[in-house]
């Protein structure tokens, strides 16, 4: 029959469990707040992809209107009122899906904003000057 020695039996002192609690917690202090600022510059990122991809739309329906009006170059409410036109180009230059929240405003120079990410505020502006302008 085999006994147990409870003399032999180790464990963790209170010192020792206390000491693990106090690192993890340094831990824990320094990680959530650099986690916590990844997301937000995530967000940002994002944003400014989103004003890129509606950048690039615009320099396509710029071309698109070069080429249909035999070299000459739009002004930016010609080249708005172009772009959003479905049967010249193909319509909301804003629509990015259901991830962000973006205008696009026509004017001298165009203006395009993203006011959310996956429902985070973000304040990302940016402009589009044609080259007609």
């Amino acid at each position: 029959m085999m006994t147990v020695d409870s003399k032999n039996e180790h464990g963790f002192t209170l010192v020792e469990i206390i000491a693990v609690l106090v690192i993890l917690g340094i831990l824990a202090a320094v990680a959530i707040p650099k986690y916590l600022s990844i997301l937000d510059e995530t967000k940002s990122q994002s944003a400014q992809a989103a004003v890129a991809e509606i950048k690039g739309r615009l320099s396509s329906a710029q071309a698109k209107y070069l080429m249909r009006n035999a070299g000459l170059a739009p002004t930016s409410p010609t080249l708005y009122d172009y772009a959003i036109d479905t049967n010249q180009y193909g319509g909301n230059l804003a629509n990015l899906g259901d991830d962000f929240s973006a205008s696009v405003t026509t004017g001298t120079p165009i203006t395009i904003a993203i006011t959310a990410v996956k429902g985070q505020t973000v304040n990302v502006t940016s402009s589009f000057t044609a080259a007609g302008d």
